[in-house]
């Protein structure tokens, strides 16, 4: 797993050099776009309709069009010129407990790894977070993007989380009304949500359609029909506490079973 991002986390006079590394990765199935008629993959080109050519990829340049079709060139090194000390590090704002931060802000997370050297003051750090139950709120520049960071300490090590900023988290669409609940109800929706309640083990957890999806592509391969899923949809019950109680007695049997 290559890097995605080197830098140094900066505390005062302490400099931990470190590494991000991304800390997921895809296994979807991924479906290539094909012509109707010939079934051969398409193909897209980057084009120039001035210079009526295919344009390769050491011959594109970076343009922010400022006026409708003006543009100003921004080569790679004026873009790093700009870049002061503090840029180029992982500079630590503030200390902030993570309850805090609410998490529609969270973007993506990475591994920080220390070079080597740098073991025992990100150790140190690690520790000392993870006593105090704090987490590290600072910023950096990834390609052309000041991140606001969490760095979050861990057993193993830390993980640096990327935010959204305030500005980029759209307003909610709808407003929600609050409606009135008696006692039964929230009495019932608790004792539910009770009977549902158990620790996180995410490996208990899987991508059930993906396989359906592989299993499909596997039947088409080999020349099989394939099977209709279910379907069926529950049946519709308008009453509250009549779909809670439903509800409950699924779960109840499911807990019995042993299913989830």
């Amino acid at each position: 797993m290559g890097v995605s991002h080197k830098g140094a986390i900066s505390l005062g006079l302490l400099y931990i050099p470190v590494g991000l590394y991304t800390s997921t990765r895809e296994n979807d199935i991924k479906f290539n776009q094909l012509c109707i008629d010939t079934k051969e993959r398409v193909k897209y080109k980057k084009y120039c309709p001035s210079c009526n050519k295919e344009v390769k990829t050491e011959d594109i340049i970076k343009g922010y069009e400022y006026e409708n079709d003006k543009y100003v060139i921004m080569t790679e090194d004026e873009i790093e010129k700009i870049k002061t000390k503090k840029d180029k590090t992982i500079h630590v704002l503030r200390f902030v407990k993570l309850s805090e931060i609410d998490s529609i802000y969270y973007e993506r997370n990475y591994y920080a790894i220390p070079e080597t050297g740098a073991e025992k003051a990100f150790e140190l750090l690690r520790t000392a977070m993870l006593s105090e139950q704090k987490v590290a709120l600072a910023k950096t520049v990834i390609g052309t993007k000041e991140n606001l960071i969490v760095l979050y300490p861990t057993e193993d090590g830390i993980i640096a989380k990327t935010l959204f900023y305030q500005d980029e988290i759209a307003t909610v669409p709808k407003q929600i009304t609050h409606t009135e609940l008696n006692e039964a109800e929230v009495t019932m929706a608790k004792t539910l949500i009770n009977s549902m309640t158990g620790p996180f083990e995410a490996s208990m957890y899987k991508d059930e359609y993906q396989e359906r999806l592989r299993d499909a592509i596997m039947q088409k391969i080999h020349g099989e029909d394939i099977v209709a899923a279910d379907t069926s949809a529950p049946s519709n019950v308008i009453d509250l506490m009549e779909a809670l109680q439903r509800t409950l007695a699924m779960s109840q049997e499911q807990n019995l079973s042993g299913t989830a």
